[in-house]
């Protein structure tokens, strides 16, 4: 059954020479190719303010290029982000677009019991996270607690579930084969939807 997909290219550089770039585009080749929708949203070309104080959070000012984001992750069934670890996490750009658009009322809701309204149920999510130190190290010895923080603390508490995740590491001492191998892998991904 064909999906409907969103890939979020969370790099903020936009030279197209970083592996995240070549992730996002070969995920949505094996997308389009297997017959699924797909829409990106490159974080790097999008012009918008950082929030600085919790009223703009919760303001129902939102620059038109977030309004974009929003309409593309109501649309999507699945959605990708990739991006490069830094210090440990997302980039401050992927984060502040984070911030701008998992927004109240449109990402959670009201209180229910406990815990505000997840708005963003029905969908699922793979995260691709790409560094320089080995992925097991950042896996087991540093818990992946960036990664943890953008899956439980932001993607499912909006009701984004499941969410998987794919972590690549000692990108700058691969060579062209192992990269070319990442690549079709996430190309076959993208078929999958997975």
């Amino acid at each position: 059954m064909p999906k409907k997909i969103v890939i979020i290219d969370g790099h903020p550089d936009p030279d197209k020479s970083h592996l995240c770039h070549a992730i996002a585009t070969a995920y949505v080749n094996g997308a389009k190719r297997a017959g699924h929708e797909t829409r990106r949203i490159d974080v790097a070309q999008l012009d918008f303010p950082v929030l600085r104080v919790p009223s703009q959070f919760t303001s129902d000012d939102v620059p038109p290029v977030i309004k974009d984001a929003q309409a593309s992750l109501e649309w999507a069934d699945h959605m990708v982000i990739v991006f490069p670890l830094w210090l440990g996490t997302m980039p401050a750009l992927l984060k502040a677009f984070f911030e701008q658009t998992f927004r109240p009322s449109f990402a959670f809701g009201e209180m229910q019991s406990s815990m505000p309204k997840p708005l963003l149920a029905g969908r699922s999510a793979r995260v691709i996270v790409t560094m320089g130190m080995p992925a097991f190290l950042y896996r087991w010895y540093f818990w992946a607690h960036g990664l943890q923080n953008l899956k439980r603390n932001i993607l499912k508490f909006c009701g984004v579930n499941p969410v998987r995740d794919t972590i690549f590491g000692m990108v700058e001492t691969v060579d062209d084969e192992k990269r070319g191998k990442w690549l079709d892998s996430i190309e076959k991904m993208g078929s999958r939807a997975g």
